[in-house]
């Protein structure tokens, strides 16, 4: 096993989907698939092993097969909850391992070099954290994470009230890596109703 492929990985389902009339984004299907199905599928070959970030009951997921956790901060604070969340997941179960990816949970189209080309930006901007980037957006959800900034962060979210992703990576050095987007941003996202039928057109040019 290479060292990449020592890292687990966090599906961020933790949202409320109020733009889809609430429920779990993940679920929805396209092309046959739920989004989480893809995820799922594209992450997979890259770590080791997934977890599934969700508040609620966890049976809903029971299908994938993936232990799900929720967040250990109340009031829905966002995604960097989740990562809090995947990060304790690691350090109480994989004491050994350094960092942990998050991602997503309703970007279908992740790249399938997503991890390998995130830890070698790490190396090559000697930074402390690595966030994916495409078109000139930055991506912070979508990110490696230092199992050892736990604490720091957790001290952001509950003492002095952190909610944005970026807002926090400003105090690290942080390497953005860019993805091209041709034939399509794999960094897509499900926000909306009019998203799950875009997604289902670009599924075709991602070969379904």
């Amino acid at each position: 096993m290479t060292e990449t492929t020592k890292i687990p990985g966090v599906l961020l389902a933790g949202g409320l989907a109020r733009r889809m009339g609430g429920g779990d984004k993940p679920m929805r299907t396209i092309g046959g698939r739920t989004l989480l199905d893809r995820v799922i599928a594209r992450l997979a070959p890259q770590c080791d092993g997934l977890i599934l970030n969700a508040n609620g009951d966890p049976a809903r997921f029971a299908t994938f097969g993936l232990p799900v956790i929720a967040d250990g901060v109340a009031d829905f604070p966002g995604p960097l909850a989740g990562i809090l969340a995947g990060l304790d997941w690691t350090a109480a179960n994989h004491p050994d391992v350094e960092w942990m990816l998050s991602a997503a949970a309703d970007c279908p189209f992740l790249p399938r070099d997503l991890v390998s080309r995130l830890h070698n930006g790490l190396a090559e901007q000697g930074a402390q954290l690595a966030v994916a980037a495409s078109d000139g957006q930055s991506h912070p959800v979508i990110g490696l994470w230092h199992v050892s900034l736990r604490e720091e962060l957790r001290h952001a979210l509950v003492v002095e009230d952190v909610r944005r992703i970026d807002r926090w990576t400003a105090r690290y050095r942080l390497a953005t890596v860019t993805w091209p987007v041709t034939p399509l941003d794999p960094f897509f996202n499900a926000n909306t109703v009019e998203d799950i039928a875009e997604a289902e057109r670009l599924a075709a040019l991602d070969g379904g």
